[in-house]
């Protein structure tokens, strides 16, 4: 068409020459590929520099006429779950085209685009998600695929890296940080030859949550009954115990639950919830392989994985594994629909929110676009009505809450009611809560007075069906 997107511009170093990213061929037909252009500073028609494997974020030029960016490499319109890696070209000459060459493995590095790779005397630094943490690691500028192990490790490695900066003249790095128990403070640490130096918090800024009383975070690590390896995280309310327990899915799938800060796990321990935060197969951080295991396969390994790390926990003689609530959002909606209807057995009643319950209406109409559902799902119309949540609602027998925004492009409104209306007709206790001009995004930016009637909804539910204190109300 004549219309493009262009996005993150970037100065070549005479300053004569812009680059930016922008979809292939300009979007001359429907496309996720993106490539890096250059233009002429005082204007002019944008001509091709780099032809990437995929697509193109945050491209840097450097002081070589070399040009740094992270990209994510596949065929087509198949995008889901793929690792993000850190790419180099050269930028060519007028009439030339590059080919990149990718510095980071396929498989064991995933790069979080927080900023654009920043070149420091020991490499390139960069934010790396790894089984939980975001981490920042040094990329050399070897031609050949890094592995995970091959990038040093800068900083403490259980923490969530949220933006970083390098300082030339002092060798110093600074990064905002978050911790299982601080939503975010300045770290900084000098860069050596040999490896980096320990690294000091400058700020106090979460020292009032601090004193206000946090639950433990425990991390969880085992064997599931296929063999695979289970991680995830506990929180433990204050007391002994036996407490009450929920399952707690994350969205994505192609997330993680985290070493930093987690707002509604507090909350929910608070509130006397023992909290188990799983990152199953299809989650990010553990490989590219363990992020695309769910595609045409969900609701099976995942499944086997969230049980799975459930039962570690349950094992604990402090939780009640007779009591156990299952909740999530988006895919975690999709799966607490999927486990009630399909593992109805382990769970005392389920909260779904902003959840995908229907894929035939899910396709076309989401804001994610319609190769997710292709992605994941596959293209045959039968496997997406066995694969949604609300062919299977008959099974649905436990309380169930139906919670959704008003505004949600990503998994709109009809998803929430077409599953609410169901367990009505049908019998099954049920609610339905919507919240007013508020988006997908809601438990995480949206206002705060629906974001705080959002957790009095939740402990009001779960106080009703399973109470704190059995036989009692929460």
């Amino acid at each position: 068409g004549d219309s493009f997107d262009v996005r993150d511009p970037a100065w070549t170093p005479d300053g004569r020459r812009l680059v930016f990213a922008a979809q292939r061929d300009l979007n001359a037909r429907d496309t996720l590929h993106h490539d890096l252009y250059l233009v002429p500073a005082e204007g002019g028609e944008p001509q091709l520099a780099v032809r990437s494997k995929g697509n193109v974020h945050l491209p840097v030029v450097g002081e070589d006429g070399g040009v740094h960016y992270y990209g994510t490499e596949f065929q087509g319109f198949d995008s889901v779950a793929r690792n993000t890696g850190l790419w180099y070209a050269e930028l060519p000459a007028a009439g030339e085209v590059s080919a990149p060459t990718r510095l980071t493995d396929r498989e064991t590095v995933d790069v979080q685009g927080l900023r654009p790779a920043v070149p420091t005397s020991e490499g390139l630094l960069v934010a790396v998600r790894v089984q939980g943490s975001v981490q920042l690691r040094l990329v050399p500028p070897d031609p050949a695929p890094t592995p995970l192990e091959g990038l040093r490790l800068v900083g403490d490695p259980e923490q969530v890296v949220t933006d970083f900066d390098h300082c030339p003249a002092s060798g110093l790095v600074a990064a905002v940080v978050s911790t299982t128990e601080r939503p975010g403070e300045v770290a900084v640490l000098r860069l050596t030859e040999d490896a980096p130096e320990p690294q000091r918090v400058l700020t106090d800024l979460g020292a009032g949550i601090g004193e206000s009383g946090l639950a433990a975070v425990e991390e969880l690590r085992g064997t599931g009954e296929d063999g695979y390896p289970l991680h995830g995280w506990l929180v433990l309310p204050e007391g002994p115990g036996p407490h009450p327990v929920l399952l707690v899915i994350h969205g994505g799938p192609f997330q993680h639950y985290t070493w930093g800060f987690f707002d509604e796990a507090q909350v929910y321990a608070s509130a006397g919830y023992a909290v188990v935060l799983p990152n199953p197969r299809g989650s990010a951080g553990y490989g590219e392989s363990h992020g695309r295991a769910v595609v045409g396969a969900m609701g099976t390994v995942d499944a086997v994985d969230l049980l799975g790390l459930l039962d570690l926990a349950l094992a604990r003689p402090e939780l009640d594994e007779r009591r156990v609530g299952v909740m999530g959002g988006s895919y975690g909606g999709f799966m607490t629909g999927w486990l009630a209807a399909h593992h109805g057995e382990r769970f005392t009643a389920a909260w779904s929110e902003r959840a995908v319950n229907a894929w035939d209406s899910f396709h076309g109409s989401s804001d994610i676009g319609w190769m997710f559902t292709h992605g994941y799902i596959g293209t045959d119309p039968v496997v997406w009505r066995e694969k949604s949540p609300l062919h299977h609602a008959d099974r649905i027998t436990m309380p169930f809450a139906v919670v959704h925004s008003e505004q949600d492009w990503r998994c709109p409104l009809e998803q929430a009611q077409r599953m609410f209306v169901t367990l009505l007709a049908q019998g099954t206790e049920t609610e339905f809560l919507l919240f007013p001009g508020e988006g997908h995004e809601l438990s995480r930016s949206g206002r705060p007075r629906h974001r705080v009637q959002r957790f009095e909804a939740v402990l009001d539910w779960w106080g009703r069906w399973l109470p704190v204190t059995p036989g009692g109300t929460g």
